[in-house]
């Protein structure tokens, strides 16, 4: 077992057991680590002690968000991109594939491709001249699929394998909420349709450590009765945590499902609203 899995099994158990104010031994005891080793992990995963992170991963902050998310969301399609240390909203760039490159199927291309280590475990990530054009999260003893599955979307391309270059790549997606952009911004390249690629750009302006409903997020792209259209065009995100599609989550507050697991959908979540609330806690403190 990893850190991640660690981790992810520690953040499970405070989702089912948070009323019950869990203290740090039993929270080591479900991540099957002494409680220096896990307060220890804890803390640098998430930027904040198991203690302080307690406070903020409830269901009752989880609806509270989700009845500010229509406004949250609206405003930032309004406003535009706006705010410090909103690291994916102020660097990231989508271009969608033309109809001819999707029919060429990357011909013409030199796709560089690596498996790399992310705070939510091992991820295939992969770049073309245009832009980031893949990352998946990869579960242990699926690697091969994965690789498959990258030979599918990009049939004609030139796939090379560079773990290092890549690996710097994944530096610079995963950086913390609130952390200053660190040298240009990142490019995505992604094949869909004219409407999934709307779907996506919305989802770019939605604050990490917040989340909307599916609905809230029709309602803002003038949709309001194609939630579930919306919905399928969310599923269909090529890009995991870079486009966040974990953002969203259903009506009634539940998490609901993710293409690459509930289980890390929650830790992607529980990881930003420690950022902010390790933010908040040092803007208090200053």
């Amino acid at each position: 077992m990893n850190d991640y899995e660690r981790i992810a099994r520690a953040i499970h158990y405070l989702d089912e057991h948070h009323t019950e104010q869990p203290d740090l031994a039993t929270l080591a005891q479900s991540a099957g680590l002494s409680p220096f080793h896990f307060h220890r992990l804890f803390s640098a995963w998430a930027g904040v002690t198991p203690k302080d992170f307690l406070q903020c991963l409830t269901l009752a902050h989880a609806r509270t968000l989700l009845r500010r998310g229509e406004q949250v969301l609206e405003a930032a399609l309004q406003a535009g991109l706006s705010g410090p240390g909103r690291l994916h909203d102020l660097c990231v760039s989508l271009e969608a594939a033309t109809p001819g490159a999707l029919k060429s199927g990357g011909a013409g291309y030199t796709i560089a491709a690596g498996l790399v280590d992310s705070p939510f475990g091992a991820c295939l990530i992969a770049e073309n001249p245009r832009g980031i054009c893949h990352l998946a999260f990869v579960e242990s003893g699926n690697e091969r699929s994965a690789w498959a599955e990258l030979g599918r979307a990009w049939p004609q391309a030139d796939l090379r394998r560079d773990d290092a270059t890549i690996a710097r790549l994944a530096a610079r997606i995963f950086t913390r909420p609130g952390t200053p952009p660190q040298g240009p911004g990142l490019r995505a390249y992604v094949r869909g349709s004219a409407f999934q690629v709307r779907v996506w750009q919305a989802l770019l302006r939605i604050e990490p450590g917040t989340v909307v409903s599916y609905g809230a997020l029709a309602a803002a792209l003038g949709q309001r009765r194609a939630a579930r259209t919306v919905g399928s065009a969310v599923a269909q995100n090529p890009l995991a945590f870079l486009i966040p599609c974990h953002r969203v989550i259903r009506e009634t507050g539940v998490i609901g499902q993710y293409r690459w697991g509930t289980e890390r959908k929650r830790a992607i979540l529980a990881w930003e609203s420690a950022s902010r609330l390790a933010s908040a806690i040092a803007d208090t403190i200053i």
